[in-house]
């Protein structure tokens, strides 16, 4: 996995809505930690970060403004001066101002974590291939949960998304892991460094 310098770290709906019990049960326990790891070693490179935040229309939705649930979770918390975007839609980028930050960044390469793998994520990974972006989906950093079929069959939440995760894997984007992605980001930016401080004569 290679990185540029200008790779978008896209942290997708991880509000306090999520841990509402109306989900049901879900897969990657661990994906918070994945998504804090991932932020901090963002903000350590001085890599960019853009939050996306779902603001439902829909009445009685945990994610509603106002509502307690709106809020985001403590593992993604954005800081003073990291872009917020609202969306109502599954995708992103559906009436929302994404693109044109992305644009504004010079960023062609995304990386998305977050909720749920087979809503969201996947709708706006598909939504990055399809716009040209070079797209990454980092599945130990995402998670959704159980769903039913039109048969009535339940289907587990690690099934849900591991199926998920194939229909992007080659098409839309490429999935990768927590790890991987954490040693890509240190070497986007040595690659930077190191070609700042040849541009100045200092290498």
């Amino acid at each position: 996995m290679r990185l540029p310098a200008d790779a978008a770290l896209i942290v997708i709906d991880v509000q306090e809505a999520i841990d509402d019990p109306c989900w049901g049960p879900r897969n990657n326990l661990g994906a918070e930690v994945n998504i804090a790891a991932l932020i901090a070693a963002w903000r350590a490179e001085r890599l960019p970060i853009i939050h996306v935040r779902h603001d439902s229309v829909e009445p009685g939705s945990p994610y509603a403004p106002g509502a307690p649930g709106h809020r985001f979770k403590a593992c993604a918390m954005p800081l003073d001066g990291e872009p917020v975007v609202g969306k109502t839609a599954n995708s992103a980028f559906v009436g929302a101002a994404l693109e044109g930050l992305l644009d504004g960044l010079g960023a062609t390469t995304l990386v998305i974590c977050g909720v749920l793998t087979s809503s969201s994520v996947e709708t706006t990974a598909r939504h990055a291939g399809n716009l040209g972006y070079q797209t990454f989906v980092v599945a130990d950093a995402c998670w959704t949960v159980d769903k039913v079929d039109l048969q009535g069959r339940r289907w587990p939440a690690e099934d849900v998304h591991a199926l998920s995760l194939a229909h992007l894997n080659g098409e839309y984007a490429t999935v990768v892991d927590t790890r991987t992605t954490l040693e890509a980001a240190a070497m986007a930016r040595a690659r930077q460094r190191w070609k700042e401080g040849r541009s100045r004569g200092q290498v």
